[in-house]
């Protein structure tokens, strides 16, 4: 039986990652972690019946306690992470939270010779130049949940890397991509995207395309790739979830039905695919397959992820956390849609990078970027 412990499980992955798991044989939920959901953690913990419940937030410590009861041991914050990280009764873990907090708990579950399934493209993407040296090192495996990255682990296994010309992460083009004007969109609009039901921070990010943003500098890290070995196109269908060139000219890709189910049990069970809940993908049905080039002008936050990639050191943490301030204001309604994208934008072009930085260096970054983001929306 393969003991699995869920970093953010009241969010969007974290309910899709205990979905695949009831349906899975041998397969079984040691501990969940969330955030200020308390009523749902507890409801979840009533359904899997985990050894261990926490929180990553300390206001919600006693209010977890009080629930639980003494029914099951609870933990806190990324310390509390962490010691699942390093319990040698779990398997794997899924990091399946928002943020760039569980990067200890990451890099102890590697240390430790665990699988970790991650759905968290913000700590990939601010500690960016970490993990580039530390990764081929580990002994764990990092296995990536997002449906792009994981179809290009998918087109990637057995076959030699060197063969590599180039990947493809296509983008769905979020609600706004055929849309002339950027001016007066509310949040509930922005949180309707055409394909995709996800969390309201990444939903947000697919509408302003950092999400694909952040999914090129996560490639780069993932599959020790050059910036000019990723491209990103727009493919509305979302069929289509990830494409690899070899240098022949050959391109795999991996196709099915938009559901966040699927890169979840694929994580959890690769190399093996095995039966899913998720809906299957009918060819004679898809009519079409299109793809557009990005249209940088409109969406500037790809082609400035390029050169966050470039430059690396601590100015990955400054886009990930400008942004997650820009998108937070964004629903709060305190600035308009279009505002985020100039936010991101301002303060990564105002930031002195250091090159070669140490885990503080980018943990000041991140409290820099926080600051200066706060100080443009005021």
């Amino acid at each position: 039986m393969k003991k699995i412990a869920i970093l953010g499980s009241t969010g969007s992955v974290g309910r899709n990652t205990l979905q695949v798991i009831k349906e899975l044989d041998n397969y079984e939920v040691f501990a969940i972690y969330g955030g200020s959901n308390i009523s749902l953690l507890v409801k979840q913990a009533e359904e899997f019946n985990p050894l261990y419940v926490g929180t990553f937030f300390p206001e919600n410590k006693k209010r977890l306690d009080d629930t639980v009861n003494d029914r099951w041991k609870t933990l806190l914050g990324v310390e509390g992470a962490s010691e699942l990280a390093t319990n040698d009764e779990v398997d794997a873990i899924v990091i399946a939270t928002a943020g760039s907090m569980t990067y200890d708990p990451l890099i102890e579950a590697m240390e430790s010779g665990k699988r970790v399934a991650t759905a968290n493209k913000e700590t990939i993407v601010a500690y960016a130049h970490l993990l580039k040296k530390k990764l081929p090192n580990m002994k764990g495996e990092l296995i990536p949940v997002d449906s792009e990255h994981s179809a290009i682990y998918q087109s990637l296994l057995g076959r030699d890397r060197s063969q590599i010309k180039r990947i493809i992460l296509p983008a769905s083009g979020g609600p706004f991509y055929n849309r002339k004007s950027f001016e007066g969109i509310t949040p509930k609009e922005a949180l309707n995207h055409p394909t995709w039901k996800m969390g309201k921070k990444i939903t947000i990010d697919s509408a302003t395309l950092m999400n694909k943003a952040l999914e090129v500098i996560e490639a780069s890290v993932l599959f020790d790739l050059s910036p000019g070995e990723i491209e990103v196109v727009i493919h509305p269908e979302s069929i289509v979830h990830g494409m690899v060139e070899f240098k022949d000219g050959s391109i795999i890709s991996q196709l099915s039905m938009p559901d966040m189910r699927l890169p979840i049990q694929f994580a959890l069970t690769a190399p093996d695919h095995s039966v899913s809940p998720a809906p299957r993908l009918s060819i004679s049905d898809v009519k079409s397959l299109t793809f557009y080039k990005i249209d940088e002008e409109r969406f500037p936050l790809i082609p400035l992820s390029y050169h966050v990639l470039k430059e690396s050191g601590t100015l990955p943490a400054v886009f990930v956390s400008a942004d997650e301030v820009a998108v937070n204001a964004f629903l709060s309604g305190k600035i308009e849609f279009k505002r985020i994208i100039e936010i991101v934008i301002e303060v990564t072009k105002s930031h002195e990078v250091i090159k070669d930085p140490d885990k503080e260096d980018i943990v000041k970054a991140e409290q820099w970027a926080y600051l200066k983001a706060n100080e443009l929306i005021k």
